[in-house]
């Protein structure tokens, strides 16, 4: 059963309710009214992100034996059992979050606001607060095996040395 929240409320708040308050305050336009060529080019971005993130969290699923929706050290759904260093997870010690962020970047293009960009900045603020008790329980969790990954990973993304 917490399986299947997590799963929900991971969906009902990062995959619709966020772009719904870009919507919201960005004064609900129609998708008529956003430019075609912005409009794919959105959706191209936004397409991107989701599916870095449904990678992620299907080879968390697979690897790591675990659920993404972790609120501030409080598991709202099982945790991950093993710590996950190839797939997207060698990309970037954040898939998910990087593929979410992506996905509201395309929501920002397409919208086109600045009340859009300040909600995705407040976002991406917020998750920061999360990563960092994310990391701190992944070392207590995984210790030495967590910062030798930390070293050769990046946040975000790995670009090659």
């Amino acid at each position: 059963m917490k399986q299947v929240l997590g799963y929900f409320l991971g969906f009902a708040i990062f995959i619709v309710g966020i772009p719904a308050l870009m919507w919201l305050v960005s004064g609900m336009p129609a998708p008529a009214d956003i430019p075609v060529g912005r409009l794919y080019l959105s959706a191209l971005i936004a397409i991107a992100g989701l599916s870095l993130s449904v990678w992620s969290i299907v080879y968390m699923k697979r690897v790591g034996k675990g659920n993404p929706f972790d609120a501030m050290g409080r598991e709202i759904a099982p945790r991950t059992r093993h710590l996950m260093t190839d797939g997207p997870y060698k990309m970037s010690r954040n898939p998910m979050l990087s593929g979410t962020y992506l996905y509201y970047a395309g929501v920002v293009v397409a919208l086109w606001t600045w009340w859009a960009l300040l909600v995705f900045a407040a976002v991406a603020g917020l998750m920061m607060l999360q990563v960092s008790s994310e990391e701190k329980r992944l070392e207590a969790d995984f210790g030495e095996e967590y910062l030798e990954y930390k070293k050769r990973t990046g946040r975000f993304i790995t670009l090659k040395k």
